[in-house]
């Protein structure tokens, strides 16, 4: 099974979604009648979460009252640099949140997603376990990742996409001792201030200590909303009629 911690990061603006995100974060765009928070609470509810850590920034209040119901389950986490600085600091006000070696799940908070991309993670007894597809193309854009001998060797959007196995889609696991050293070397990167790296690049301090293996995913069971041509993929791939995959 999945962890029973999950880590949501829903601080970001979502510039190039406007005017969707002129009133709310994106996060709370709908796709297929409910929004992107909403069915990533549902699903992480059916996989087994029991409490949540949400690092917000961006119209934080909406995002409160979103999650109302889950009462004493959630934790947040204000972040008030969310338009000056990456996405480790949002990681990093949420691992603060954790006991030492505590485990958790983090996803971002932009992606529309199908259970079976938490089901193979849960399938997994790895110290850390990155949800990868492999099939995609490979652009500048893309987090991609090197893996060698079975173990993720290298995150990076500046790596050279015919030496990669994949694109990280932005939902990983890590468990006890893997878990513990994400935190140290987040911790360690804000205090000597890498503020403005991707938690990825960062993810690459411990790659040496902790085992993190790919999972692969299938193209068509998770998508990413950068932009309105992505919303309306995803309205598209997750249509009403496949709302409960």
């Amino acid at each position: 099974m999945i962890p029973r911690i999950a880590i949501l990061l829903v601080a970001g603006v979502g510039s190039r979604l406007r005017p969707w995100t002129d009133d709310r974060p994106k996060c709370l765009i709908d796709v297929a009648g409910e929004s992107i928070l909403a069915r990533a609470v549902r699903l992480l509810d059916a996989a087994g979460v029991e409490r949540y850590v949400v690092s917000t920034g961006y119209r934080e209040r909406q995002v409160r009252d979103a999650l109302v119901h889950l009462r004493d389950r959630v934790t947040f986490v204000h972040n008030p640099d969310f338009a000056e600085t990456q996405n480790v600091v949002s990681l990093a006000r949420a691992l603060a949140t954790l006991r030492d070696g505590e485990s958790f799940s983090k996803l971002d908070g932009d992606l529309v997603f199908s259970s079976s991309i938490l089901d193979a993670l849960g399938a997994t007894a790895s110290e850390g376990a990155v949800a990868v597809d492999t099939r995609g193309s490979l652009g500048v854009e893309e987090m991609k990742v090197v893996v060698v001998d079975g173990r993720i060797a290298a995150f990076g959007k500046q790596l050279v996409p015919s030496e990669c196995a994949g694109e990280s889609i932005g939902i990983e696991c890590f468990r006890s001792r893997g878990a513990l050293r994400i935190r140290e070397v987040v911790a360690s990167a804000i205090a000597s201030g890498r503020t403005n790296v991707y938690y990825e690049d960062v993810y690459n301090d411990a790659l040496e200590q902790v085992d993190v293996r790919p999972v692969t995913v299938a193209p068509d069971a998770w998508t990413e909303i950068d932009d309105g041509a992505d919303l309306e993929r995803a309205r598209g791939m997750f249509s009403s009629a496949r709302r409960s995959i």
